[in-house]
């Protein structure tokens, strides 16, 4: 397992997954945000549709 530090830059590795699980962790987070209900800012039914008048023709 030693080895594989010999082929690749133990602090670029490092970096370049903290920046895939930052993105990851984002990404998440505002995909959550854009449900109803997981958004936790606005609340639960901030995006509820509102009653709208229909009106029959005849």
């Amino acid at each position: 397992m030693w080895r594989i530090w010999l082929l690749f830059d133990p602090r670029r590795v490092l970096i370049g997954l903290f920046v895939f699980l930052f993105t990851l962790a984002l990404l998440i987070h505002f995909i959550l945000l854009s449900t109803d209900r997981f958004n936790w800012i606005e609340g639960p039914g901030a995006n509820a549709p509102t009653a709208q008048i229909e009106q029959s023709l005849g």
